[in-house]
């Protein structure tokens, strides 16, 4: 399958190399095409890196940018994304007092992002797991939210391949809990000692 991942940062390296493990065509798009570039080149034959122009050709599109980059590339790839399979990976936390979410009360970033692209299945996934555990070999639970089943479970199908472990929580309305949740998880990473390095798993 050919997956698009938008962003070239740890979590865009992360996916990529676990899906590139499991046997997938892995373009990355960003707005520095070098990086785009960079990434592809670690990642391998099937990696390739583009600038941030088009999702044509891509069966599913991860947004692994924070929450405002992945708002505007909604915005601006509304019309291709109809009918697609886009997967917001992030948190819309307040990084400056991690003490809530940016995001207007009672909505998630994963919302916001299927109102920007209408039409669009968008799911919700990776967000709970950091992308230094995601680089490495490892079993890890990724829990899944989408308005779409097919769609949630073509991305659980992606995850098994990636050696990951799905978890269907149900529609894109548990967004709002898998972030609330994942905040809870950035916010103490300096109590219980795991440097942000850490995964929120129960995968044995």
């Amino acid at each position: 399958m050919e997956i698009l991942i938008v962003g070239a940062g740890g979590m865009a390296r992360g996916i990529g190399l676990r899906l590139v493990r499991g046997g997938h065509q892995v373009r990355i798009a960003d707005r520095e095409p070098d990086s785009a570039a960079a990434l592809a080149e670690e990642l391998g034959a099937s990696a390739s890196g583009e600038a941030l122009d088009s999702a044509a050709g891509a069966e599913v599109i991860v947004l692994a940018m924070p929450f405002e980059g992945n708002r505007q590339v909604a915005e601006m790839w509304a019309g291709q994304l109809y009918g697609k399979i886009v997967v917001d990976i992030c948190n819309p936390v307040d990084y400056a007092t991690f003490d809530g979410l940016v995001t207007p009360p009672g909505k998630s970033a994963a919302e916001e992002i299927a109102e920007a692209a209408p039409g669009a299945h968008v799911v919700k996934a990776f967000n709970t797991t950091f992308a230094s555990r995601l680089a490495n070999t490892g079993r890890l639970d990724i829990f899944i939210a989408g308005d779409d089943l097919d769609s949630r479970r073509l991305i659980a199908d992606l995850c098994t391949d990636a050696d990951l472990r799905p978890i269907d929580v149900g529609g894109l309305k548990h967004a709002l809990a898998l972030e609330s949740i994942q905040l809870l998880h950035m916010k103490v990473q300096g109590e219980i000692g795991g440097n942000w390095a850490t995964a929120l798993t129960f995968a044995p």
